[in-house]
């Protein structure tokens, strides 16, 4: 799977903290600490050799002891300032209190007991930003209906199972009962993850695709650890799509769980995904029509172009005047 920008990011930040704090490391251990490969972590160090603040002379830039990482040990030799206590302007502090109200509303409906040690944070930041404070409004809306969202958050506060009439991707209405672990917006939408007795495993359920609600009066079991949203792993039983995409659309090798990841000479890119769902993958298509090179099955291709023209006729019903061939997408 392609790994995000951001996950590598908090990596690489988290690889600088960690070094200057315990020394020299092998390579071996600090791929284990990071939950890498040796490569990876090679890899990493060379991106953060040729990092630093700005000016990027070599004066400026992180760096390592290059005979150490010749016998496999890692050893920070200037972190450029990267691990000092942040100082935030008021622009940059009203942002981060904007964002950490967001996620306190979050905190909220779940629960979660670290709700008090934000609150301090939060009260503290307000002290700290002053009148600026004031101006930052937020109000987080999550999605669903009012009942169903009610009805989870009552779930959430007593630790209550939770039977839900859901809809899939497909289209497809199936009755769950599921111990409801946390909610999490991303990506404009909001999700209950919650351990399934269906699929005896944890699923991911958009909150607005949840029909209806109800608290079973059973305390929830305990199960292994959560995993975030973005940690979703296809079936393996699902068939392999290749496809071949300009670089605009690289976003998809970033936020959709790919087996693989291949650029190309021409500028191009190809990933190779698992697809159980064909509403997905048709819907993954038409949102990036106009960078697709290649698919491969070509049926892949041929459902999202019907499904375009299906909608262009629809369309052209509405306004006749319309001409549905003017207005044609490619898969």
């Amino acid at each position: 799977m392609a790994e995000r920008a951001d996950e590598r990011l908090v990596r690489l930040l988290g690889i600088v903290a960690f070094l200057d704090a315990a020394g020299a490391v092998t390579v071996d251990d600090l791929a284990t600490r990071f939950g890498v490969t040796p490569q990876q972590v090679l890899e990493d160090v060379d991106a953060l050799w040729v990092s630093g603040t700005p000016g990027y002379w070599p004066d400026d830039l992180i760096d390592f002891d290059a005979a150490s990482l010749e016998r496999g040990v890692v050893r920070l030799t200037e972190a450029r300032g990267m691990t000092r206590p942040l100082r935030l302007g008021t622009r940059e502090a009203v942002a981060l209190l904007a964002a950490l109200r967001a996620m306190r509303a979050t905190v909220a409906v779940s629960g979660d007991v670290s709700a008090r040690a934000l609150d301090a944070v939060l009260a503290k930041l307000t002290d700290a930003t002053g009148e600026a404070a004031a101006a930052v409004d937020v109000e987080l809306t999550l999605d669903g209906a009012p009942q169903v969202l009610a009805t989870v958050r009552d779930a959430l506060a007593r630790g209550r199972r939770l039977r839900i009439r859901y809809v899939t991707a497909s289209d497809v209405a199936t009755q769950r009962e599921v111990d409801p672990l946390r909610l999490v917006t991303q990506d404009e939408h909001t999700y209950l993850l919650a351990w399934c007795y269906r699929a005896q495993d944890q699923r991911t359920f958009r909150l607005d695709r949840v029909l209806e609600a109800e608290v079973v009066d059973v305390p929830v079991a305990t199960h292994r650890a959560v995993r975030d949203v973005v940690d979703f792993v296809p079936d393996p039983s699902g068939e392999l799509v290749r496809l071949v995409l300009d670089a605009p659309a690289r976003r998809v090798a970033e936020e959709v769980p790919v087996d693989s990841v291949r650029n190309l000479d021409d500028g191009t890119f190809e990933v190779v995904l698992r697809v159980a769902d064909t509403v997905w993958l048709r819907h993954l298509l038409l949102q990036v029509a106009g960078h697709v090179r290649h698919v491969e099955p070509a049926w892949a291709a041929v459902d999202a172009a019907e499904s375009a023209r299906a909608a262009l006729a629809a369309y052209a019903r509405l306004t006749p005047d319309a001409d549905p061939a003017s207005g044609g997408a490619g898969a």
